[in-house]
């Protein structure tokens, strides 16, 4: 899987790969394979599963109201739907937590843009 991953970057792509501290994670293989491809390594503190709270919220947010709520002929319509929804989980969608604003109008009231 990450050998496909990897192989689907541009030359000037610099992502971050978060992780758990799994043993394959920390491997100097796996890691080599990494900053060959200028991948960032990130991995979340040592028994700590808040590291990754933010986007396992999100994750389940978009797996309860658009993956399973939807059929796709091909990956290439799947991709097209998650940028879709994706743009409105960021700009449409309000949230209680961020006093009913999207997270777009929330940072932009926040921080005055």
């Amino acid at each position: 899987m990450l050998k496909k991953a990897l192989a689907r970057l541009r030359p000037a792509d610099r992502p971050v790969l978060h992780s758990d501290q799994g043993w394959q994670y920390q491997q100097p293989n796996y890691r080599r394979m990494l900053a060959a491809r200028s991948v960032t390594q990130s991995m979340s503190r040592k028994g700590n599963c808040l590291d990754n709270a933010a986007m396992e919220s999100f994750f389940g947010t978009l797996k309860a109201e658009f993956f399973h709520l939807n059929r796709f002929e091909s990956i290439d319509q799947l991709q097209v739907g998650i940028r879709q929804y994706i743009r409105y989980y960021n700009h449409d969608r309000i949230k209680l937590k961020l006093k009913g604003l999207s997270p777009v109008q929330y940072r932009a009231q926040a921080f005055g843009l």
